[in-house]
């Protein structure tokens, strides 16, 4: 019986946890700055998790620049050949995933390897769009180099309106042509959260619930960070379903350091989200 009692007071408890996180961004737009090329292959899901919590929050219209592949000079840990596959995966995870969820039509996807100028050129564009009552949130999900190409390209009175989310020096510190200093340098500031691996690399059986799922828009989810499970060019990904990065829009989208936001982004909450829109917008079925 005192078993029984402790899994409902516990079920209720996370419940209220889920229920409890509202939607209350800070004022501004929001960009995405992520690798994937680099060995690690956390930002397939990461980028999947990512547009389909904006798109499930109505915040997609928020997202002004999203660009990938931004480890600018190849790791000697992945070859020619997974290289060139990881650009095109990175390029489907963003595409795919903004097809099947909607919302991001206007939008364009940029592989900063590969469309260096116009990544940087986009980038710059929402910076210049900056000002004090609209600010321009970064999220640095890879290396700091393109950031720090667009501040250097941009008037240094609009960086006073650019905040830099990070929650991982490894990002920080993986610049070939930026050191995480020099960023700051530049008079952005700094918004730093913990770590996001503890609570959003998990276990992959715990993903599981989105492999079985019903709706297709979160098994695709599923698929698309499965792969970095069986990418074959890390061990660390092994047995794990990784979103981490997505942690820091999962903080900006709970209202950031402005209207505290969840620093400790959880599975719980983001299937939250997931399953509130997907219940509440089911897909039209097709004739």
């Amino acid at each position: 019986m005192n078993k029984i009692l402790l899994i409902l007071i516990t079920i209720l408890l996370l419940n209220q946890t889920i229920s409890a996180q509202q939607i209350a961004p800070p004022s501004g737009r929001i960009a995405v700055v992520a690798d994937g090329n680099s060995p690690d292959p956390d930002d397939l899901g990461g980028t999947a998790v990512t547009l389909a919590l904006l798109r499930a929050t109505g915040l997609e219209d928020r997202l002004v620049h999203y660009s990938h592949s931004c480890d600018l000079i190849r790791d000697d840990r992945i070859s020619v050949g997974a290289e060139k596959e990881r650009h095109h995966l990175m390029q489907i995870a963003c595409d795919m995933t903004a097809r099947r969820w909607g919302g991001f039509e206007l939008l364009t996807f940029y592989d900063a390897m590969w469309q260096r100028e116009a990544t940087i050129n986009d980038l710059c564009w929402a910076i210049n769009a900056s000002t004090e009552d609209d600010p321009l949130w970064i999220i640095e999900a890879g290396e700091p180099d393109i950031i720090g190409i667009a501040l250097k390209k941009t008037p240094k009175e609009k960086h006073q309106y650019v905040k830099v989310v990070t929650h991982h020096p490894a990002n920080d510190n993986a610049g070939d042509f930026y050191s995480w200093q020099q960023i700051l340098d530049f008079g952005v500031e700094e918004v730093r959260i913990p770590d996001q691996n503890i609570n959003l690399k998990l276990d992959h059986d715990q993903w599981d619930w989105a492999k079985e799922h019903e709706d297709p828009r979160i098994r695709l989810i599923w698929t698309i960070g499965n792969i970095a499970e069986i990418d074959n060019i890390v061990n660390f990904q092994k047995g794990k379903w990784d979103c981490s990065d997505a942690g820091m829009v999962l903080y900006w989208i709970t209202g950031a350091n402005v209207n505290d936001g969840l620093e400790a982004g959880s599975l719980e909450v983001v299937k939250g989200f997931l399953e509130n829109y997907v219940n509440g917008n089911p897909e039209k079925k097709k004739k």
